[in-house]
């Protein structure tokens, strides 16, 4: 039934979104259309909360309003709401109450301005609580007065109040708490967003089935985790992965430097159910200005931008997350940056993995020194896993996952050798866009957890140059890594060549001498029309 009404409930927001499609950019209408559904959804868990507190008393939320206790009432469920729910809504500012205010007798009110009030007062309700900083301008992308919206007052509260009684009809089920339809509806939108708007729309979401991936592959071997930490986290969908694949994850960490995708980011864990104490969301660039410097991650994901700019300032060489390598990233490829980061942050027993263009496995200069002294100095590389092309919204290049961690040492066998698996040929084309299959998924999760060899599928290449190390010979391409000048290039590993099939010149002589007589037999035959109409050849 879950499924069902998953389902049934994306269509419908869906179909809400649409009502503002045509009137402003996918980003624009983004904005509105989440953060009204997020004021349904605190709203919607403000009035169960407040009935189950008042149940005892006979109430209902909505009867607190002009009760002769109503003051007392009110502060009590207040304060107990700050520290379960992390916020406060009054009975009058429920969504359901202004979505029946703007329509009510079947015409448009004017609730615009109250709306605006409503959704300030959710920020300052929290003002002086522990839940500050996670509430916090959630609601500032919502500008009820833009002129995006129509043209005049009227139109503009026209077409949010369409939407607010739209909205209105769907029930979200909050009262099963084994339910997280919402959530993954939630983040099914923010999906459909960025893969139907380009590049700048797709920047903050990774498709669910690279999530999938990372998620899987920094979870190997355990069913609870500490922490997991995204340091370009974007709307949070790789941080809320890594949560279905264990039981219990205690505390969730990420970064992110976009404003509006910052709020989308704290909605999403919300929205998921994940309280205001568990998560920690920074708004900040995370390579010049780092917010979780002194903590160490048991897990960690990311999928940074490719090749970004950063400053590359040789300030950053006195940073403990750089200094010892003796190299910064180049300035207009971050790429490196961000790997250098996630291993400062990364915990002795923690798995980190990154997805990252192909250039990161071969580029030479300070890249190269990098790439060298992770994995001959400190050893951390465990597998190099390339992707398909065309699988990110609003970009075709073909990407690559790297894992790292820092126990590798644990296993004398593994700490001599990188695993690489090149999965780039297998996917499916749906429309314009590559897609991994859960096949395709469950056979990179299956390879790398029982690091096994499969030919022109993977490999595991030893580190160094002798000889007597090497973990395999079952692949032409055995060179170590040392001995390609820690290239990383996954071909130089993966033995991807197909022998054409060999050619029969005895078939094909015949072919032609078949083919031959066949065009003296048509020659013939012409030349015999052309006598008959009295005209020459035409050879």
């Amino acid at each position: 039934m879950a499924a069902e009404q998953k389902q049934k409930l994306e269509q419908q927001l869906w179909n809400i979104a649409n009502t503002l499609r045509g009137k402003m950019d996918a980003d624009d209408f983004r904005d509105y259309i989440l953060g009204f559904i997020f004021y349904k959804y605190l709203s919607t868990k403000m009035d169960l909360y407040a009935n189950t507190i008042l149940q005892p008393d006979g109430l209902s939320f909505q009867e607190v309003e002009g009760h002769q206790e109503e003051t007392a009432l009110l502060e009590e469920i207040k304060q107990l709401a700050l520290d379960k729910l992390g916020y406060f809504l009054l009975p009058s500012e429920l969504f359901s109450e202004l979505a029946r205010r703007g329509n009510a007798g079947g015409k448009n009110n004017f609730i615009l301005g109250d709306l605006a009030k409503v959704l300030t007062h959710i920020e300052q309700s929290t003002m002086g609580s522990e839940s500050e900083d996670d509430f916090g301008n959630l609601f500032s992308d919502l500008d009820l007065t833009s002129h995006k919206l129509g043209k005049s007052e009227s139109d503009k509260n026209e077409l949010i109040v369409k939407v607010l009684v739209h909205l209105d009809e769907i029930d979200f089920d909050l009262e099963n708490t084994d339910s997280d339809v919402l959530g993954d509806a939630y983040e099914y939108l923010i999906g459909q967003f960025a893969s139907g708007a380009g590049k700048k729309a797709g920047e903050f979401y990774t498709p669910q089935q690279v999530s999938s991936i990372l998620a899987q592959l920094v979870t190997v071997g355990k069913d609870k985790l500490k922490s997991v930490y995204d340091p370009t986290c974007g709307s949070g969908s790789l941080l809320l992965r890594v949560a279905k694949e264990v039981k219990d994850v205690s505390a969730f960490y990420g970064q992110e430097m976009n404003p509006t995708t910052y709020n989308l980011c704290r909605m999403n864990m919300i929205m998921h159910d994940v309280h205001y104490k568990r998560f920690d969301i920074k708004n900040e660039d995370t390579l010049e200005r780092p917010q979780h410097r002194d903590l160490r991650f048991e897990a960690i994901v990311a999928n940074p931008p490719f090749s970004a700019n950063w400053s590359a300032s040789p300030l950053h060489m006195t940073d403990e997350r750089f200094s010892a390598y003796g190299k910064l990233a180049p300035s207009s490829k971050a790429d490196f940056a961000f790997v250098q980061h996630m291993v400062h942050q990364l915990d002795d027993n923690g798995t980190m993995a990154i997805v990252l263009p192909h250039g990161v496995l071969f580029r030479g200069g300070a890249e190269g020194h990098i790439r060298q002294y992770l994995i001959k100095e400190k050893n951390y590389l465990d597998a190099v896993i390339g992707l398909p092309a065309n699988i990110f919204y609003g970009t075709s290049i073909p990407t690559c996952i790297l894992v790292l961690k820092k126990d590798r040492n644990k296993d004398a066998e593994r700490s001599r050798s990188i695993l690489f698996i090149d999965a780039s040929q297998h996917f499916e084309k749906v429309k314009t866009q590559n897609v991994l299959r859960t096949q395709d998924i469950d056979k990179i999760i299956d390879t790398y957890k029982n690091r096994t060899e499969e030919d022109k599928y993977s490999h595991i290449a030893t580190i160094g140059r002798d000889a007597m190390h090497r973990v395999s010979h079952s692949v032409s391409h055995s060179a170590s890594i040392a001995e390609n000048d820690y290239n990383l290039n996954i071909p130089r590993y993966v033995d991807t060549f197909e022998e054409e099939d060999a050619i029969d010149l005895t078939a094909i002589t015949t072919e032609l001498r078949a083919l031959a007589t066949q065009a003296k037999t048509t020659d013939a035959t012409i030349a015999g029309f052309c006598t008959e109409l009295g005209i020459e050849t035409p050879f």
